[in-house]
C-alpha cells in the first residue's frame, strides 16, 4: 500500500515537471515569433484607419504609467500567432543619416552672442530690431499696468500708448487690450471682440490668449461652456509660464473640479505662481488685498471698516495742516497701496518727506526703504538709506533698526557684519515688527551668525506671518512642502502657497470690482469676480454668486442665474465661507437652480452649524425640526436648535422668541390632541356640539363670581350709620342711669386740655402695651372703654370725654393695667352725670372731666354735632 502511494506521487511530480517545461518553452517559442512578426509588420504600411483605431489611453498604478491595451493590440497578436515561423529577415529599405543632413547655422557673432545663443536653443527666430523696438516699448508701458486690463489712474496716458501700440499689430498690447475689453476698462465692455482676440492669439500658442479663452469655455461666456477645453486651454497657459493659468490649475487639482483631485499637483502649479508673486515682493512686504463680502456688507450695512474717498480726503486735508500722523499714515498708504488705493511712489515720498522734516523717526525708516530699493521716483543710493536708517534706529524705531540690519546682513553701503545684522534683527524683532522676525528667521534657517535651527526658523516665520508678510508664508509653505524642521504636510504647503499666489497684483482686481458694483456697473464687477473665482479666491466666488442670486447682471440668460450662482456658492463653501453653506441649504430647500431636497438642505445646514457655529443653520434646522421637513418631527429639538441660535447671536434673539411662541402654541395643541385620544372621539364629538353651551356657562360663573366677592370702598354715611347705633347702644346701658348727677367744678386749666379721639387713644393704648400679654388685654379694655365714652359723649348731658394720658401712661404691669381700665371706667361714669365727676375729681380725676365739659360748652352744648366733628 505504501509503494503504490510513493509510486503515484512520484507520477504527479514527474507530471508536474512535465507540463511547468512545456509551458516554458510555448511561452518562449510565442515570444520569438512576436519579435519576428513585429519586425516583419515594419515594413507593412499602416492605414489611417488604422491609426484611428489605435488611440491608447494612459492610466498608472502609481497616477498614469498603466498602459490600457486598445482591440488593435489583440489584432495584432493573433496575427502573430496565425502566421507562420520563418527566419529574420531584415528591411529593403533603410534610411540613414549622413553629415550632409545636419543643419549648420552661422557662428553667432561677439555682439550678441548670449542672446542669439538663447535664439538658437528656444528654437525661435532672431528678433528684428523693429520688434525689439516694440518689446521694450510694451515692457515699459506694461510697469505702469498692475494687470492686463487695469492701469493705474494717475497714468491714463499709458492706456493710449498700450492701445496704439495694439492698433499696430503687436500681439502682446493686443491682448492686453482684449483683456480690457472684457473687463470693462478704460473702455467700454465689448466680449464678442474680447473672444475674437483671443481665438485668433490661441490659434498661435500665446499663453495669455490661451488663458482668456478657457476662461470663457469654464464660464460659458460668449461660449458654449466646456470644461474640458477650458482645462486644456489652462493646461498649455500654465506650460507656457501664464500665473493665472497655474492657479487655475492648482484650484482645480486641490478642489477636484473636472479633475481628480491630487494634492501633488496642486502643490506643483500653486509652488510655480506663488514662486512668481514671492520674486517680485521687495522689502517693503508687498501690496495687502482688501476682501470685501458683498452678502456681509449687505448684513451689516456699511464698508466694513474699508476707508472711502471722504475719510482719505479728511487725511489729506489733516496732512495739508501740518498733522505728522496723517502725512505718515497717507505715506504708508501710498508706499504699499491698498484700501481701493494703488501704489504710488511719489505721493509716498511727498509726505514721507514733509513728516521727516518734522523729526517723525518712521516717516525716516520709510524713507530709508524707499532709496534702499529704488523706484521711478528715487534712484536707489546706499549712502542716502544708511543716512535714514540710522537716525530712526537713533530714536529707537524697529522699521530704521531692521534697514540697517539688512544693510550690514548684505554689505550695501557699509562693511558685511552678520553680527550687527543679527543684533539688529533682534532689536527689531523684540518689538514685534514683521521685518525683523522674517530676517530672523532667514539667518536661522540659513544658519547666519547663528546655528542652523528650523524649529526656530519656523517660530519666527510664524510670527511674521501673523502680520501678513508674503515672504514669511511663502518659506513656512515651503518648509511644509519639503518636510524640513516640519512634518511634511501637502494640504497645509498647497494653503500656504495658495495665499502667496492670492496676493499677487492681480488681487486689486477685488477692490476694482467692489468699486464698480457701488457704481452700478455690474456686469464689469461679474466679470472680474467670476475671473478671480476661476483663480481660487473664495471671496470672489461667493461675490459672484451673490450678484447672480440678485440677478443684477445681464451677461448671462436669466433663466440661468441661479443655476450659475448655485455652482458659485457650492465652491465657496467648500472652501469655509459658512454663509455660502446657509445659502447653499436655501437653494436646495426652496429648490432655487435644482430640485427641492429637504435633505439635502438639512445636510448644509447640518455642517454650518457644527462646524462654523452659524445662528441662521440652528435656526433653519429648529424650523425644519419643528415641521419634519428631511428629518424626524421633533418639538423638543426645535426648541433646542432655537436656543442655541439665540445664544450664539444677538441678532436672533426677536426671532428666536416668536418661534417659541409659536412653538409653545403648537405644542398646547398637540397636547390637546392627545387628550381627544384619552377622553375617546365620542365624547369629543359631544363636547364640540355643545361647545358654546359649556362655553355660555363658564363665562355666567365667572360673571357671578365677580359678583358676589367683589366689594366696594366704605362710605362716611354708613361710618355714621355705625356711629349711631354704639350710640344708642350706650345710652340705654342701666348702670349709666342710675347713677345721680353731680355737678364738676370747672378751673381755669381745664378748658385749655384738648378733647382726645377714640382712635388716638386706641393708637397709644397699642403703642405702650405691645410688649405683653396683659398689656394687650388692658389695650383691648381701655379701647372697648374709651367707645362707650364716645357714645356717652355723644348725649346732651355729657360734659366731658376720655383723657387719652390716663391710657398712655398705663404700665406694662398688671396692676397699672387694671389702674388704667378702671380709670377709663371713671371717666365714662363723670361724663354721664355731675356727682360721677365729682368723685372721679376726688380721685385725682376730675381736672380731666373738667377739660371735657369745657370742650363740650365750645360745641355749643351739642353732643351730636360735636360727635360728628370727631368722626369727621
Amino acid at each position: 500500500m505504501v509503494v503504490v502511494r510513493c509510486c503515484g506521487l512520484l507520477l504527479l511530480a514527474v507530471g508536474v515537471w512535465c507540463s511547468g517545461s512545456e509551458q516554458e518553452l510555448n511561452s518562449q517559442r510565442k515570444s520569438d515569433e512576436r519579435k519576428k512578426t513585429i519586425i516583419d509588420d515594419s515594413d507593412t504600411p499602416t492605414t489611417n484607419s488604422e491609426f484611428s483605431s489605435s488611440n491608447s489611453r494612459k492610466t498608472s498604478t502609481s497616477d498614469d504609467d498603466v498602459i490600457l491595451a486598445h482591440e488593435s493590440w489583440q489584432q495584432s497578436l493573433e496575427r502573430e500567432s496565425a502566421s507562420s515561423s520563418g527566419d529574420f529577415r531584415p528591411p529593403d529599405n533603410i534610411v540613414s543619416f549622413t553629415a550632409d543632413d545636419a543643419v549648420v547655422r552661422p557662428p553667432p557673432s561677439s555682439s550678441n552672442q548670449e542672446d542669439e545663443l538663447e535664439s538658437v536653443i528656444s528654437g525661435e527666430p532672431e528678433e528684428s530690431p523693429a520688434e525689439r523696438e516694440r518689446r521694450e516699448r510694451y515692457e515699459k508701458l506694461a510697469k505702469s499696468i498692475r494687470y492686463p486690463g487695469f492701469v493705474q489712474p494717475y497714468r491714463t496716458d499709458a492706456w493710449h500708448e498700450m492701445l496704439e501700440l495694439a492698433e499696430s499689430g503687436y500681439p502682446p498690447a493686443e491682448i492686453t487690450v482684449a483683456w480690457a475689453k472684457l473687463l470693462g476698462v478704460f473702455t467700454r465692455q465689448n466680449i464678442p471682440e474680447a473672444a475674437r482676440i483671443f481665438q485668433k492669439y490661441a490659434n498661435e500658442g500665446i499663453p495669455d490668449a490661451q488663458m482668456g479663452l478657457g476662461f470663457l469655455y469654464a464660464t460659458g461666456t460668449e461660449k458654449h461652456s466646456s470644461q474640458s477645453k477650458a482645462l486644456l486651454l489652462y493646461t498649455f497657459a500654465a506650460f507656457g509660464g501664464s500665473e493665472w493659468g497655474q492657479m487655475a490649475l492648482g484650484y482645480r487639482y486641490f478642489a477636484g473640479i473636472g479633475v481628480a483631485a491630487s494634492c501633488e499637483k496642486a502643490l506643483d502649479y500653486y509652488r510655480r505662481a506663488a514662486a512668481s508673486v514671492a520674486s517680485e515682493v521687495s522689502f517693503s512686504g508687498g501690496t495687502s488685498v482688501q476682501r470685501v463680502r458683498l452678502q456681509d456688507e449687505q448684513e451689516g450695512g456699511g464698508y466694513s471698516g474699508i476707508q472711502d474717498n471722504d475719510l482719505i480726503e479728511y487725511y489729506q486735508l489733516l496732512a495739508g495742516k501740518g498733522d505728522v500722523q496723517a502725512q505718515v499714515g497717507l505715506g504708508q498708504l501710498h508706499y504699499q497701496g491698498g484700501r481701493g488705493i494703488p501704489r504710488d511712489p511719489h505721493q509716498a515720498l511727498h509726505y514721507f518727506l514733509q513728516a521727516a522734516e518734522s523729526g517723525n523717526a518712521v516717516a525716516m525708516a520709510f524713507l530709508g526703504k524707499m532709496y534702499l530699493e529704488g523706484n521711478e521716483e528715487v534712484t536707489a543710493s546706499n549712502e542716502t538709506a544708511l543716512k535714514y536708517f540710522k537716525k530712526a534706529s537713533a530714536l529707537n524705531n524697529p522699521v530704521g533698526q531692521s534697514g540697517l540690519g539688512l544693510m550690514y546682513l548684505f554689505g550695501k553701503g557699509v562693511e558685511k557684519d552678520t553680527k550687527k545684522a543679527y543684533e539688529y534683527f533682534s532689536k527689531a524683532a523684540d518689538q514685534s515688527w514683521v521685518d525683523g522676525q522674517l530676517w530672523i528667521g532667514n539667518m536661522y534657517y540659513n544658519g547666519w551668525e547663528v546655528p542652523r535651527d528650523y524649529k526656530m526658523a519656523s517660530k519666527y516665520y510664524n510670527l511674521a506671518s501673523q502680520s501678513g508678510h508674503v515672504l514669511a508664508f511663502y518659506n513656512l509653505a515651503d518648509m511644509h512642502a519639503t518636510g524640513t524642521g516640519v512634518l511634511r504636510s501637502c494640504p497645509t504647503a498647497v494653503e500656504f502657497f495658495k495665499n502667496v499666489a492670492e496676493r499677487g497684483k492681480w488681487g486689486n482686481l477685488l477692490m476694482e470690482a467692489h468699486h464698480q458694483y457701488k457704481m452700478g456697473l455690474y456686469d464689469e464687477a461679474l466679470l472680474k469676480y467670476l475671473l478671480l473665482a476661476e483663480l481660487g479666491f473664495e471671496v470672489a466666488q461667493s461675490n459672484a454668486a451673490f450678484i447672480l442670486d440678485r440677478k443684477d447682471s445681464e451677461v448671462y440668460d436669466p433663466e440661468e442665474m441661479w443655476k450659475r450662482a448655485l455652482v458659485y456658492w457650492s465652491r465657496a463653501a467648500a472652501q469655509g465661507y459658512s454663509n455660502a453653506r446657509v445659502r447653499l441649504g436655501d437653494y436646495y430647500y426652496y429648490g432655487w437652480g435644482t430640485s427641492v431636497d429637504y435633505e439635502q438642505a438639512a445636510s448644509h445646514y447640518r455642517i454650518a452649524s457644527e462646524q462654523q457655529n452659524n445662528p441662521q443653520a440652528m435656526f433653519n434646522l429648529g424650523y425644519m425640526h419643528e415641521l419634519g421637513l428631511g428629518m424626524k418631527q421633533d418639538i423638543h429639538l426645535a426648541k433646542r436648535f432655537y436656543d442655541m441660535a439665540a445664544d450664539t447671536s444677538a441678532d436672533a434673539k426677536v426671532p428666536v422668541y416668536l418661534a417659541l411662541t409659536k412653538l409653545a402654541v403648537l405644542f398646547a395643541w398637540k397636547n390637546v390632541e392627545e387628550f381627544k385620544l384619552i377622553i375617546g372621539i365620542d365624547t369629543w364629538e359631544t363636547l364640540e356640539l355643545y361647545g358654546d353651551i359649556y362655553l355660555m356657562s363658564l363665562l355666567m360663573f365667572l360673571i357671578g363670581y365677580l359678583l358676589v366677592f367683589r366689594r366696594g370702598p366704605p362710605t362716611q354715611a354708613n361710618n355714621r350709620q355705625h356711629g349711631g347705633a354704639r350710640h344708642h347702644e350706650a345710652a340705654a346701658r342701666p348702670g349709666a342711669a342710675a347713677r345721680p348727677p353731680t355737678a364738676a367744678p370747672r378751673t381755669a386749666a381745664s378748658t385749655r386740655v384738648p378733647a382726645t379721639s377714640s382712635s388716638s387713644i386706641s393708637s397709644q393704648a397699642a403703642t405702650s402695651n405691645s410688649t405683653s400679654p396683659s398689656a394687650a388685654a388692658a389695650t383691648q379694655s381701655s379701647t372697648a372703654v374709651s367707645s362707650s365714652s364716645l357714645a356717652a359723649a355723644a348725649s346732651p348731658s355729657s360734659a366731658s370725654t376720655v383723657n387719652s394720658s390716663a391710657l398712655s401712661s398705663s404700665s406694662i404691669t398688671p396692676t397699672a393695667a387694671s389702674s388704667s381700665v378702671a380709670a377709663a371706667s371713671n371717666s365714662a361714669a363723670a361724663a354721664a352725670s355731675p356727682s360721677i365727676a365729682a368723685a372721679i375729681k376726688e380721685g385725682g380725676g376730675g381736672e380731666k372731666s373738667s377739660s371735657s365739659e369745657a370742650s363740650i360748652k365750645k360745641t355749643g352744648g351739642s353732643g351730636e354735632s360735636a360727635s360728628s366733628k370727631k368722626e369727621d
